[in-house]
C-alpha cells in the first residue's frame, strides 16, 4: 500500500504553489523574485488532491490537515 501524505501548501493568488522565501507578512523577501505574495494555504492529500477550500492563514489550515489525516487513520482501522 502506498503511503498517504497530507500537508499544508502555500499558494499564490493564481492557485500555483509558492516556493519563494517570504517575510512573516507573506510578502517576498526578495522583491526581484517575481513572487506576488502567498495569500492562501491549501490542504493537499496525496490521494485526494486539494481538501476543502483555501485558508487565508496557515494556522487555520493545519487543523484541517490533521482532521483529514485522522480520517485516513480511521478508515485504515476500520478494515
Amino acid at each position: 500500500m502506498a503511503r498517504i501524505t497530507v500537508h499544508v501548501e502555500p499558494r499564490h493568488a493564481d492557485d500555483s504553489r509558492c516556493d519563494h522565501a517570504v517575510k512573516p507578512s507573506g510578502r517576498p523577501r526578495d522583491p526581484a523574485s517575481g513572487c506576488p505574495s502567498r495569500p492562501e494555504f491549501a490542504v493537499v492529500c496525496s490521494e485526494h488532491g486539494d481538501v476543502g477550500g483555501p485558508h487565508h492563514v496557515k494556522v487555520l489550515a493545519e487543523p484541517a490537515a490533521v482532521a483529514h489525516r485522522q480520517e485516513h487513520r480511521a478508515a485504515l482501522a476500520a478494515r
